[in-house]
């Protein structure tokens, strides 16, 4: 008995597999930026001498 994933399931889990990396790829990207932006607000903190 041979088992085979007809075309449709492997369509239906190509689009899923791309659907959900898309969500990853842009969850990370706006917690990137969001961390940048928060970075880059922070005036709390003076800016430290630079030693060389």
């Amino acid at each position: 008995m041979t088992t085979y994933i007809s075309l449709d399931a492997a369509l239906k889990m190509l689009e899923n597999a791309y659907l959900v990396s898309a969500f990853v790829l842009l969850a990370g990207s706006y917690i990137g930026l969001a961390a940048i932006a928060k970075s880059e607000n922070s005036d709390d903190s003076s800016p430290l001498p630079k030693w060389f």
